[in-house]
């Protein structure tokens, strides 16, 4: 789940959100260990994605993610992906929400859905950290880059997700997807994605290792512990797979060249201030941790991150055209398409492109 659409309050499921509390009980008495009713069901708030509900029971709390109901595009919304994922890092002792089960049964509540634990802690929705010291800022900072380097760190095989993606060509095989992505979500011809389109292909980096890529690690996409900087659980593996691991270093990168806004960016703070790490501090760090003489030059692989998140915009646009995005947030992000395709032109041109 991502920690921006969630975790932000709940509100009484209406509508075609509500779900057959009877069926759900039945079905998490039989597959959930330890499971005791009766329950009570609120859904999160927000969300683009696969809708999020708070199961409140006498056992404890949990979480069920479901897809969406009706028609998605291919491969969007694999709620038994996000299951499998989180299932195969829990047991290597990596810090995400325990799953409990995965229901392929439509029957039950009318869609697939998992039900996972409900990790009890604090999300940082604002990369400056009010509120806190230098101290905290820069503990914070280095525990994030510490779980990023244990996830490229984990044996695959030991996480049973040997089968979980292709190894190889990592980088060609996502500006594919989201260049289709893109084209079928594209309500205008935008100059600056065509030669985006054209050059990202032609000059993909050699892909030298292969890890479990989590394809949205950012500080807000966790749950921290409340007294300290511990990480307790890795939310929203929606867009994970085996690849390239530059590709999640990459992205998390990206908070140093974006401004705050209230958000996870850190560029235009007053980072040594606030006590929040240069970006060379945590690339040494995770570099240590990882085994690495260096990273490679970012301006392609941020060139690359700030095209797929236009893409993820397009997407948006479209669905807010067509009247179907479900977020109050989604016209608002669908302008942000045009200034993200400038950002990857920027450092597409900075790494080479004429």
């Amino acid at each position: 789940m991502n920690a921006d659409e969630a975790f932000v309050g709940t509100v009484e499921p209406e509508g075609a959100d509500k779900l057959d509390e009877g069926r759900l009980t039945e079905w998490m008495q039989a597959n959930v260990e330890g499971f005791k009713g009766p329950l009570h069901l609120t859904k999160f708030k927000g969300g683009q994605s696969n809708p999020t509900y708070k199961i409140e029971a006498e056992s404890g709390n949990y979480v069920l993610r479901r897809k969406p109901f009706g028609p998605l595009l291919p491969s969007a919304h694999a709620v038994d992906r996000e299951y499998k994922v989180q299932a195969g890092m829990y047991k290597t002792g990596f810090p995400v929400a325990r799953q409990y089960g995965l229901c392929t049964d439509d029957s039950v509540i009318g869609s697939w859905f998992y039900v996972m634990g409900m990790v009890d802690g604090r999300t940082i929705w604002n990369g400056a950290m009010p509120g806190s010291t230098p101290e905290e800022r820069r503990a914070v900072y280095f525990e994030m880059f510490d779980v990023l380097a244990k996830l490229h760190n984990t044996d695959i095989e030991a996480a049973g997700l040997s089968d979980f993606g292709k190894p190889g060509n990592y980088f060609g095989r996502q500006v594919d997807r989201w260049t289709k992505q893109y084209r079928l979500s594209e309500t205008e011809t935008m100059p600056g994605m065509e030669k985006l389109i054209e050059w990202l292909p032609a000059t993909l980096p050699e892909q030298t290792r292969t890890s479990v890529v989590h394809g949205d690690f950012r500080i807000d996409n966790a749950i921290f512990d409340r007294n300290s900087p511990k990480c307790l659980a890795v939310l929203d593996w929606e867009l994970s797979t085996i690849g390239d691991p530059l590709a999640d270093f990459s992205y998390v990168a990206m908070a140093w060249v974006t401004e705050n806004g209230g958000r996870s960016g850190v560029k235009d703070l007053d980072r040594k201030e606030l006590g929040i790490p240069e970006l060379e501090e945590v690339v040494e760090r995770y570099c240590a941790a990882t085994g690495r003489d260096s990273i490679p030059d970012l301006n392609w692989y941020l060139a690359y991150n700030f095209f797929r998140l236009a893409g993820i915009m397009q997407g948006i646009k479209k669905r807010v055209i067509d009247g179907t995005a479900s977020s109050a947030h989604a016209k608002a992000m669908s302008d942000r398409v045009t200034p993200l395709v400038d950002r990857a032109w920027e450092f597409a041109v900075k790494a080479g492109a004429a």
